[in-house]
């Protein structure tokens, strides 16, 4: 599969992603939780609460395109998140990284972790999961589908997939766009941000 598959609407990309192998500096591992995001207001998939909403500018531009690129950013200024861009060139959404089961270089991880987290933790969650596999900020614009990358990605088909609202946002919270491996011990647990309005009352 090439960067092509992942030209579609979020919701689909994230999907896609779920199996898929993500490669970077001496550890391997297969992807088993996502978020999908949209775009601005006047784009087919109008999310508050992407980076991308209030148009490009800065280090979101990647996320307008074109798809199969990586885009980072710093959580709360400290933990570095990946997310796999997708949509058409011009076109924003891009999907979030959220959790990993690392399958090759589990050593490499442990030494960037530290060595008293547990093997189901080493990649779970998007700020752990940068870390294991040590992706940085310079990473924002790579070509995940270049094999001369620092950080590759290879597509693959899973099976029993579950949804539900995404983690830890305020806006737009009730929307069923995480998306994860049924029954895998690495996923991270749904937590609701407390700025989040009551489930029901978001989109």
């Amino acid at each position: 599969m090439t960067a092509k598959e992942l030209a579609v609407d979020p919701v689909t990309a994230a999907q896609l992603l779920l199996g898929a192998r993500l490669t970077a500096r001496g550890v391997s591992a297969v992807i088993v939780e996502v978020e999908a995001y949209g775009g601005p207001a006047d784009g087919p998939w109008p999310d508050a609460a992407s980076h991308s909403f209030r148009g490009p500018g800065g280090r979101n531009t990647v996320m307008f395109g074109p798809a199969g690129r990586l885009y980072t950013y710093r959580s709360h200024g400290i933990h570095v998140c990946a997310n796999v861009v997708c949509a058409t060139d011009g076109v924003a959404g891009a999907v979030l990284l959220r959790a990993a089961v690392i399958d090759d270089g589990a050593e490499v991880a442990w030494s960037r972790r530290g060595e008293l987290v547990k093997e189901s933790a080493l990649a779970r969650g998007p700020g752990n999961l940068c870390s294991a596999l040590g992706i940085e900020m310079a990473d924002n614009g790579v070509d995940l589908f270049d094999p001369a990358a620092p950080v590759r990605l290879s597509l693959s088909r899973p099976c029993g997939v579950s949804s539900g609202p995404r983690t830890g946002v305020s806006k737009a919270a009730d929307r069923p766009w995480r998306f994860w491996v049924s029954g895998r011990p690495e996923v991270s647990p749904y937590r609701r941000s407390p700025r989040a309005p009551a489930p029901g009352q978001s989109d």
